[in-house]
């Protein structure tokens, strides 16, 4: 019988998704699952990128170029010089969500063997991206303890070894809704320049900062225009997950030349994609600030429930949408499971994501789990009672 890659059989399961026929057969059995495992926005998709596809008028659906059509480039230009960005259109190649944008910027700035250098927990998918581009990811562990803040200089030099070609960055932070301020950034610029590296940044979150913060973006700092290459996405900056849409940005022209050959090689992004991504300029303000103020609300039911919960730990995050808190629990992803197939508090439970999948060093985030906070008020308040009661019932808590 053929055998699988060694490559298939090192590709991590999502922890985001991995659990989903559990879910699947608490619904046969009647039981109301809330879904805070998974990034899904319930935010409307703004109506100027509905009504852009909705008045779609070609005869032929066509590839686009490679690196995305011209305008929408041009459009997005002017997104970032509104946030004191200058780019051209040839600097930005759209990708099939950021996460082709991802494995674009591995392959092309990465050789196999190489080593990347990320701060733990960090968004699972780059597990995966990894092992796609034969590179090895070097964790640096941040704690709940201090809120999941960067990890100081010193811990990134202890593993920089001869393979090291970059770091890797999410801000806001996917799982634990971390915003990095401008000094982390400045003491990550130091350490780029030092040991001569790339910093990758993803920015899907920046949108979506709290409690009077600003994002600063990697974009912004002095000196590495040859160094940083940025992930952006409309998937969740626009509640559009399903239109696939995303990019690489990098001022360093022999990365885009080189990542467009990969771009070549999946021949374009998706058309229907990039004419509802580029009607989003289109899309008022008003539109961000009630978002934001409907997931500072979320956010604080989510938080305040957990901290009133015996033993657990959960930090107030600043940005995205998400929480990773510490259980009093013996194994996140045996309590994950065991919420599906084993627990129902008034015929309802909850799908979590169990934080040890967000880690790179084995064994840790074994008591934590990823919180979406992408429910309705009313739907928060019922999952947190939902998961005070497994957590009393839960044959392996830990006192």
């Amino acid at each position: 019988m053929p055998q699988i890659s060694q490559k298939g059989r090192m590709m991590p399961e999502s922890p985001i998704r991995k659990l989903v026929p559990y879910a699947d057969q608490a619904k046969k059995r009647g039981i109301k699952v809330y879904h805070l495992n998974i990034g899904q926005p319930d935010i409307p998709t703004p109506q100027s990128m509905i009504d852009a596809m909705h008045q779609l008028d070609v005869g032929v659906i066509e590839y686009s170029h490679s690196a995305g059509i011209l305008s929408y480039r041009e459009q997005m230009c002017g997104y970032y010089a509104d946030h004191g960005i200058k780019l051209t259109p040839d600097q930005i190649i759209v990708g099939a969500g950021a996460s082709e944008a991802i494995l674009f910027a591995f392959q092309t700035c990465l050789n196999p063997g190489d080593e990347i250098i990320v701060p733990e927990p960090f968004y699972a998918n780059y597990n995966g991206f990894a092992i796609s581009a034969g590179v090895n990811i070097r964790p640096i562990t941040s704690y709940i303890e201090s809120g999941f803040a960067l990890p100081p200089i010193e811990e990134f030099e202890k593993v920089i070894s001869p393979a090291t070609r970059a770091i890797m960055i999410c801000n806001p932070n996917n799982p634990t809704g971390y915003l990095y301020s401008k000094d982390e950034l400045e003491l990550l610029r130091s350490i780029v320049l030092k040991y001569n590296l790339f910093l990758f940044a993803d920015e899907v979150y920046r949108e979506f900062c709290y409690d009077g913060s600003s994002h600063f973006s990697v974009m912004n700092l002095e000196g590495l225009d040859r160094n940083v290459v940025l992930f952006v996405s409309v998937s969740k900056r626009y509640s559009a997950c399903g239109l696939r849409v995303g990019a690489l940005i990098s001022r360093n022209e022999e990365v885009i030349a080189t990542a467009l050959k990969f771009a070549q090689a999946r021949l374009s992004p998706p058309s229907l994609g990039q004419i509802a991504a580029q009607a989003a300029a289109n899309t008022p303000p008003s539109y961000f600030t009630d978002v934001i103020q409907e997931y500072v609300m979320r956010r604080d039911v989510v938080v305040q429930a957990l901290n009133q919960m015996e033993g657990v730990v959960c930090p107030n995050p600043r940005g995205a949408f998400y929480v990773t808190a510490k259980l009093p629990i013996d194994d996140c992803d045996t309590f994950c499971q065991w919420l599906l197939d084993s627990f129902s508090h008034e015929n309802q439970t909850v799908m979590l994501a169990p934080a040890s999948g967000f880690y790179s060093t084995p064994g840790a985030g074994k008591n934590e789990v990823r919180i979406s906070y992408v429910l309705k008020v009313d739907d928060l308040k019922n999952a947190m009672a939902c998961i005070e009661q497994a957590i009393r019932e839960y044959p392996g808590r830990v006192v």
